[in-house]
């Protein structure tokens, strides 16, 4: 399976679900145009409450839409953009990427994986159980994140639903990715 974006989403204010587009711009060092995690330094609600001045390594949500899938067949109704995503994508197992791995979006954006995002509360409010599907405990009682991944932009351009995408892994030894 060749691995392609399937939808892109924005939202201008702080809401927990995001609109589709018909593309986005990304831009360089700063996340995606009118959205309203743009920026240099975090813009998340909670982390500029504890620290203005820290780096925005969450400028970019990308979800796999093969969790959608997952989550509609146990009876949630999730759909691209709606748990936050700024990218769905199919084809790329995300969370199993290292950190670093740089993932080419179309013909010019280039967005670098910082980590895991991390699900809050918020995400029962479509459903309950919501937060219980995409966050639990593996076997050894480590914390397991299912809800997409964070990175940065490294090179701007448009990205539509359609759009392949090309996954370079950084040099090992690899990383793996832990909540950003």
């Amino acid at each position: 399976m060749t691995a392609t974006v399937t939808a892109v989403s924005v939202s201008a204010e702080h809401t927990f679900s995001k609109a589709n587009r018909e593309s986005v711009r990304l831009l360089a060092g700063l996340g995606v145009e009118g959205d309203a995690h743009l920026g240099h330094t975090v813009r998340h609600r909670s982390r500029v409450a504890a620290d203005p001045t820290q780096p925005n390594l969450r400028q970019v949500h990308l979800l796999h839409a093969e969790l959608h899938d997952e989550l509609q067949v146990r009876g949630f109704a999730v759909f691209a953009g709606q748990m936050g995503e700024n990218v769905t994508t199919r084809g790329v197992e995300l969370l199993g990427l290292p950190r670093g791995t740089r993932l080419h979006l179309g013909g010019a954006a280039v967005v670098e994986v910082t980590g895991l995002r991390n699900p809050c509360a918020q995400i029962e409010a479509f459903g309950p159980g919501l937060l219980a599907a995409v966050l639990s405990r593996d076997g050894e009682g480590r914390v397991v994140r299912r809800a997409g991944i964070m990175g940065i932009v490294l090179a701007g351009g448009e990205v539509r639903p359609g759009d392949p995408i090309r996954v370079e892994l950084p040099p090992g030894p690899h990383e793996a990715l832990d909540r950003v």
